[in-house]
């Protein structure tokens, strides 16, 4: 009788060795991106991702080895808390479109509040807030024509991923007047 030893691990019994089965392509179909985080996903459930040197630890962005010769210059902006010409115009039309609809949003909770009312709003108080819609609307659509212009401009100033989609003036002015109805 031949003695076998069933205490070493399965995968590595010689008698297994010979009969090697060919391996199933389980990834056969599937794009890249989704082969590749598949096999994140499996290697982050096994744990191979744990205590790795480093973990937990702010990293270093100081050095950009992508930089180039432009490296000295970004680092000199960055210390004086600037930055490059596309990032501060992206900057500018974020905040000026934020500032614009803050401005709106006033103006919808102004209009809910006087609709809203025990005391039906007063002459008065209609001709102000038609009046005030009226500026405010013609307000909204020039500030979104002039970020239009902003954005053409950073997407000519930056590669493809930065680009930015205009704002659709038309729809957006339309929008704003039917959340805030004139009274009559």
């Amino acid at each position: 009788m031949e003695y076998k030893d069933w205490r070493k691990s399965p995968d590595k019994r010689p008698e297994d060795s010979e009969q090697e089965l060919p391996k199933v392509r389980k990834y056969y179909g599937k794009k890249f991106e989704d082969y590749i985080s598949e096999q994140i996903r499996e290697a982050e459930a096994r744990g191979e991702f744990d205590n790795l040197q480093g973990a937990g630890k702010p990293l270093n962005l100081d050095s950009n080895v992508y930089a180039g010769d432009k490296a000295v210059g970004y680092s000199l902006l960055k210390r004086q808390g600037y930055a490059p010409k596309e990032i501060e115009l992206a900057k500018e039309i974020r905040t000026e479109y934020e500032r614009a609809e803050a401005k709106i949003a006033r103006l919808r909770q102004r209009s809910r509040t006087l609709r809203s009312r025990r005391v039906p709003p007063f002459a008065s108080e209609k001709r102000i807030f038609n009046s005030a819609v009226e500026k405010a609307a013609a307000e909204y659509e020039k500030t979104l024509r002039d970020l239009n212009r902003k954005i053409l401009t950073l997407n000519l100033m930056t590669p493809p991923v930065m680009h930015q989609s205009p704002f659709d003036v038309e729809k957006s002015v339309q929008k704003f007047r039917e959340s805030c109805p004139l009274f009559d």
